[in-house]
């Protein structure tokens, strides 16, 4: 069998999929989690069929993961060729905007660009790092989260600092391009009319992003993931000026400010209850609902930012976890838009159904899944493909 890996790493978990390629198509028949890297690593397999955990040992980082991952693929699938790896890294600059196919030239500049993302892109390279050790001619590839905004217009990347800052790479990048790629890829299947479109990537980590016939015009991210909504426990947009205060009033060191804005505030540091958006929609404190309705708040203001930026919209679409499966809060972003031409189907949407505005809605609404993996599966294919054959 053949077959491509796919890896998605994080300060403390990774994740894989193996996808098979037969007859040229894809197809998933393996899912693998690392978790609790650094403290009490487990790893969680699911073939479809069986799901298994296993202990890694106490201290295992994400080459550990990666070993012990590539040992349970030899056993479960012993004729399996491997073709290439594909990689989810952050952050790829101002001049990477497609996926690559890795090289040592190439890996310096990503280790140069983990200045721009330092929460997420060491940890990214530290996996590639680990496989290539493993298996060093195996082709990586390194597919750029920040990739499908470089479409953008140069007046939205732009911020109102002088002019040698932005030469320096200080521009607003925007994040989650895979799953706003995904979804631009599969929408024309549901709604071909649709031209300007807002998918809100509603998770954890959460963004908006406007797409005009297929590209990136504007994100609610900016030049790092903490810009735009409200988050499971980052801020969002904030009046740089409070952290200025922060620093100067309140006596803060950077790395206080850092750990207030990223791991301290959102949906955590406003409820006081926790960062899951479950957790606060079951819980009756004040607080929690206070959270829930400034999540939607902030999320109708940034919608309203990004349809001015298209001049108009003609499709909105949820997606990610919250996205995906919060009827709630589907409707309280949704559900008061009618000044925009949605109407929201109201029993179609508290049924989790694909189309969720009503028959007669100008703007047409969707809730989708999103696919970052298989998204990274296609790029890696169409890099090496050519080499497999």
């Amino acid at each position: 069998m053949k077959g491509l890996l796919v890896i998605n790493a994080g300060s403390s978990s990774v994740r894989f999929a193996l996808y098979a390629l037969e007859g040229g198509a894809l197809s998933p028949c393996l899912k693998a989690h690392a978790e609790g890297l650094g403290s009490a690593p487990r790893l969680h397999l699911q073939d479809g069929v069986e799901r298994t955990s296993l202990d890694l040992p106490p201290q295992a980082d994400q080459q550990a993961a990666v070993e012990a991952v590539l040992d349970r693929l030899e056993q479960r699938f012993p004729a399996l060729e491997l073709l290439a790896a594909g990689h989810r890294v952050v952050h790829g600059g101002p001049r990477m905007h497609r996926p690559l196919l890795l090289d040592q030239a190439r890996l310096r500049a990503l280790e140069n660009f983990s200045r721009l993302a330092p929460l997420h892109n060491p940890h990214n390279l530290n996996a590639i790092h680990a496989l290539a050790e493993r298996r060093p001619d195996l082709p990586q590839v390194a597919c750029f989260d920040t990739a499908f905004h470089r479409s953008q217009p140069r007046l939205a990347q732009l911020f109102g600092l002088p002019r040698e800052y932005a030469e320096r790479g200080i521009l607003r990048y925007g994040f989650h391009g895979l799953s706003y790629e995904y979804i631009a890829s599969v929408l024309p299947e549901y709604a071909p009319e649709a031209s300007r479109v807002v998918v809100a990537h509603l998770g954890n980590g959460a963004s908006m992003c406007a797409i005009h016939d297929g590209e990136s015009v504007a994100s609610s991210m900016g030049f790092t993931a903490l810009d735009g909504l409200m988050m499971g426990r980052r801020c969002g947009s904030l009046d740089p000026g409070v952290v200025l205060h922060l620093i100067e009033q309140e006596g803060m060191s950077a790395a206080e400010v850092s750990d207030l804005l990223y791991q301290r505030s959102g949906l955590l540091g406003v409820s006081g209850v926790g960062s899951d958006m479950r957790e606060l929609l079951a819980s009756d404190a004040p607080e929690a609902r206070e959270a829930v309705e400034l999540f939607c708040y902030r999320a109708r203001r940034e919608l309203g930012d990004l349809v001015a930026a298209m001049g108009g919209l003609d499709a909105l679409v949820f997606t990610a976890g919250i996205g995906e499966n919060s009827a709630e809060i589907r409707a309280g972003i949704a559900g008061s838009l009618g000044w925009l031409g949605l109407e929201l189907d109201r029993v179609a949407n508290d049924r989790g159904e694909m189309r969720i505005s009503a028959a007669g809605s100008r703007v047409s609404c969707w809730t989708l899944a999103t696919d970052e993996e298989g998204m990274i599966a296609r790029h890696t294919l169409a890099l090496v493909e050519p080499v497999g054959r």
